[in-house]
């Protein structure tokens, strides 16, 4: 009997296993079809979107159509997020797995960019444990290339989907700036993604800007309501010949729409340049230019205006030497021992100059000079300027 018991539960087991795989196996999405007709053919003389970069003339883009079934029928696209010089950016259904994703699908010459974002990514992944800054940096779920013919293939990095970019918010913002409460709050995640990037995983950002710092999607309705509106009132498009002779669909990006819950801020988009102060001047640098970038950025999105213009009043253009010199009306000549780490200072300050004081009163200018030292070894670190007083104190204060 006790033989018998136990072969008959280990039967159970087995059996009970079975259905369980079975329940959880679920068959993939069907895919949707979408509409032909109906939407709005936008005029040949309106330059649309990704149009504007010669890339596009020379049929560096990938001609991605609404509805298209990617990586062996596993994603289906769904709509234009948003575009770039290097890339066109879609949400997508992942057919398999009845989720939605984002894939960036890189131009023909940007194939390196898009694997060395992958290979950061999987960086970022393994050392991710005991720290929870990795929670503030978007990552990649797969990649995979697109072959075409007459070239070599695309490739594509597949992402979570992210509601707005800091630049985002701020264009619907009707006074053009963060609230108090919207610039601490996004700058403690922040913060906490650089705090890892920096100790864990041994990494310089380089890019830290408005269009790179997005919000986790917290609603999931937003997702549908894009799918919806897919199919009930298909994005504008147009159909454009490029240089090789071929023609190409070119459509207009769709936002999602105002969500009912904020996600947590998250750091995005891996690998270009900054000139901070020391890259200026042809000195070494290192995970410093991001504390930097985060001073200049916090500018931006709280002031409502650019703390650096850059533009020389004789070129009428950005200049190395415009830029310096707003520098330098901030926080006063650079020391004498970063100049001399330059190469390229003697272009840019003779031995006569003299350090201006500097006012340091108010909480928030000695927050953002904390970040804007001169001297990359002078910033204050991620982790201290979590600590730091003016992010940690909640209280109204007058704009």
């Amino acid at each position: 009997m006790v033989t018998q018991a136990k072969h008959l539960e280990s039967s159970w087991v087995r059996v009970d296993s079975e259905h369980v795989r079975r329940v959880f196996r679920r068959a993939p999405w069907a895919p949707l079809q979408f509409p032909s007709t109906g939407f709005e053919v936008v005029p040949e003389s309106m330059v649309l979107e990704e149009e504007f970069f010669e890339a596009f003339k020379k049929g560096d883009f990938y001609p991605v159509d609404i509805g298209d079934l990617f990586a062996s029928n596993k994603y289906q696209v769904v709509g234009k997020l948003g575009f770039g010089s290097t890339s066109t950016v879609w949400l997508a259904r992942n057919l398999q797995k009845h989720s939605y994703v984002a894939l960036k699908i890189y131009t023909r010459d940007h194939g390196e960019t898009c694997r060395n974002e992958f290979q950061i990514c999987k960086a970022i992944g393994k050392a991710k444990l005991f720290h929870r800054g990795h929670w503030y940096l978007r990552t990649a779920l797969d990649m995979f290339t697109i072959e075409r013919r007459g070239g070599e293939p695309h490739y594509c990095l597949v992402q979570e989907p992210m509601w707005d970019t800091w630049q985002d918010l701020l264009l619907r913002n009707k006074t053009g700036r963060f609230s108090q409460a919207v610039l601490k709050g996004g700058l403690q995640h922040l913060l906490r993604a650089l705090d890892f990037l920096h100790t864990k995983c041994k990494l310089v950002h380089t890019d830290i800007k408005a269009d790179n710092i997005l919000h986790a999607i917290a609603d999931m309705d937003i997702l549908k309501d894009f799918v919806t509106s897919q199919l009930e009132a298909p994005s504008p498009r147009k159909h454009v010949s490029t240089e090789k002779g071929t023609t190409v669909p070119v459509y207009a990006s769709r936002r999602f729409g105002m969500p009912k819950d904020w996600g947590q801020v998250v750091l995005s988009d891996f690998g270009a340049a900054y000139r901070a102060p020391e890259v200026m001047l042809g000195a070494k640098w290192s995970y410093p230019i991001d504390i930097s970038n985060v001073g200049c950025l916090i500018w931006d999105v709280f002031e409502g205006r650019h703390l650096f213009n850059s533009k020389d009043p004789v070129e009428k253009k950005y200049t190395t030497r415009a830029h310096l010199a707003e520098v330098v009306g901030l926080l006063g000549p650079p020391p004498l021992d970063l100049l001399e780490r330059g190469v390229r200072s003697e272009e840019f300050f003779s031995e006569d100059d003299v350090p201006i004081p500097q006012d340091s009163t108010a909480m928030f200018l000695n927050f953002v000079r904390g970040m804007l030292a001169w001297r990359p070894e002078d910033r204050k670190t991620a982790r201290e300027l979590l600590k730091d007083p003016w992010l940690n104190t909640w209280e109204d204060i007058p704009d």
